[in-house]
């Protein structure tokens, strides 16, 4: 871990990959959105684009790839911090939140209450509950998607109870989809090219290409309750 915080290039670029480039490029895809439906979906999209980087899904796949492993572990934990406070800044300066004025403060605590807390007391407890938890990793892992599907499951829940997809259709979500696919592509490419550029070895372009290419469906959820509450269109 020593050695990969002194790679500082390396998260550099990941950390502006996910909290500058993203967000850039969906503010510069703002005027393909006419209407409210339009409107609507352009928010989610630039919500999407100001989360933090996903955690297990980074590291599991960059250990497959045989990229570097520290830095993953690093940028991906670090990502995670650093949006608590980036990702209520962005939403306030360009979306209807309750992240305006006086309430960021109140909401970095809220994050710090339900996104580190648990990850902290995860570390506290290792000592005592880590073999344990080795022993059972199969079944702990199925609860911890369980849990997630659930999460998700009740916002599109709320959301069809509400009528949020009423207006729109299946060609609308068709093209959200391939807008999506078309989004990641290009993070993937212009990740690959500044790797080359600034001479990247095998292992932390693919650090890069998958830290910075990821956005967290967990901490998603969480933000989106608390950045946007009372609401259906969370889902």
């Amino acid at each position: 871990m020593k050695a990969g915080l002194r790679n500082w290039k390396l998260h550099v670029v990941v950390q502006l990959i996910t909290f500058v480039a993203f967000p850039v490029l969906a503010l510069v895809a703002r005027p393909l959105f006419d209407g409210q439906k339009g409107d609507q979906l352009w928010q989610s999209i630039f919500f999407l684009c100001t989360l933090p980087s996903t955690v297990s899904t980074s590291v599991v796949m960059v250990s497959i790839a045989r990229g570097n492993l520290p830095a993953a572990i690093f940028n991906a934990s670090i990502s995670s911090l650093i949006g608590i406070i980036l990702t209520p800044l962005w939403t306030s300066l360009f979306l209807h939140t309750s992240a305006d004025g006086g309430h960021l403060w109140g909401l970095a605590v809220s994050l710090t209450w339900q996104v580190i807390l648990p990850v902290v007391a995860g570390v506290l407890l290792n000592r005592r509950f880590g073999s344990f938890a080795e022993q059972h990793k199969g079944a702990l892992r199925i609860s911890d998607q369980i849990v997630i599907l659930l999460i998700v499951f009740t916002a599109f829940c709320e959301s069809f109870a509400e009528g949020i997809f009423r207006s729109y259709e299946p060609r609308d979500i068709a093209l959200l989809g391939l807008g999506m696919v078309g989004l990641y592509l290009l993070i993937f490419g212009v990740v690959w090219g500044i790797s080359r550029v600034l001479g990247f070895s095998r292992e932390d372009r693919i650090t890069a290409l998958f830290c910075g290419s990821k956005k967290s469906l967990v901490h998603g959820s969480v933000m989106a309750s608390l950045l946007f509450p009372a609401t259906a269109a969370t889902g």
